[in-house]
């Protein structure tokens, strides 16, 4: 078995990594849900032999297990890393948070979209979904309190701010860039209750900037 799966195998019979494996897999489950992610209609899509599959992969099981490991390491920390961050304001710890919404190398909507699907059909999968959320909202609840929200009033703004975008997601509500910036100052007074000083968004809109279409 290669030594780094996730780079293109060496093997000449094994034409896509493990990434694209998995990818193909997410792409599959989000259109047609994860009792369609077969290794057959995997094969076919990417256009490889299915022997290739078991360079990456012992079984089916194991390539649903490494989405699920796939989805466990990379949204929820991403989530928790701006919940905690240091930030002058609450206002710029929210913005801190929204940075996952716009960059999908941070939260990948798509494959917790695909994940929660999973979750309708398996008690173990929604159980993990379950302690997931419960985490996520508890970090953005500790952001709140951090800056001197009380206890319910923290727990209650961190749910409406998390499951607001959750909610965007399963509902596949797509907006361009500039329309969800016009946005930014009226949701920051929603999420927060505090007017947004000019200098919130500054380093945010550098930050979008890297995701506007140049055209």
């Amino acid at each position: 078995m290669p030594s780094d799966a996730s780079a293109p195998s060496p093997y000449p019979h094994t034409k896509v990594s493990r990434d694209e494996w998995l990818l193909a897999a997410q792409e599959l489950a989000v259109r047609e849900g994860m009792q369609a992610v077969k290794v057959l209609t995997l094969a076919a899509t990417l256009g490889v032999s299915r022997s290739s599959f078991y360079w990456y992969f012992k079984s089916r099981d194991d390539l649903l297990d490494q989405m699920l490991t796939q989805w466990r390491e990379k949204n929820t920390p991403a989530i928790l890393a701006r919940a905690t961050r240091q930030s002058p304001s609450i206002n710029r710890n929210i913005l801190a948070i929204a940075e996952c919404w716009f960059d999908q190398d941070l939260f990948d909507p798509r494959l917790d979209f695909a994940i929660r699907e999973w979750a309708r059909r398996s008690e173990t999968v929604r159980a993990e979904v379950h302690d997931a959320d419960q985490v996520r909202v508890e970090a953005i609840a500790a952001m709140y309190r951090r800056h001197g929200f009380a206890e319910t009033d923290a727990f209650i703004r961190a749910r409406v701010l998390y499951f607001t975008q959750i909610g965007y997601y399963a509902l596949e509500v797509t907006e361009p860039v500039e329309a969800r910036m016009a946005y930014a100052a009226p949701y920051l007074r929603g999420f927060s209750g505090v007017e947004p000083e000019p200098e919130d968004l500054i380093e945010f809109e550098a930050f979008v900037d890297r995701f506007r279409d140049p055209g």
